[in-house]
């Protein structure tokens, strides 16, 4: 999501943000940007997480994803 706000496949931020945001432990955070990071979905290094394939990272992601982006389509007046 942050990605898509900011129209950007680069987004900075630290694990330690991350964590924080979901309310998780920053190890939690490393252990699955790691494990993204080997299907090739994402590259991280300290402070910049960077989107290497957003369609498959979309399919790798729960179904909230995509509510919440027809949700904020809504609000914005974008609904199909």
């Amino acid at each position: 999501m942050s990605a898509d706000r900011i129209g950007s496949n680069s987004v900075p931020l630290t694990h330690e943000l991350l964590a924080q945001m979901l309310g998780t432990r920053r190890s939690s955070v490393t252990v699955a940007a790691g494990m993204l990071q080997k299907a090739g979905l994402i590259t991280y290094s300290r402070g910049d997480v960077k989107i290497i394939d957003r369609r498959k990272l979309e399919a790798a992601a729960c179904a909230c994803y995509r509510i919440m982006l027809l949700q904020i389509k809504e609000w914005q007046g974008e609904a199909d």
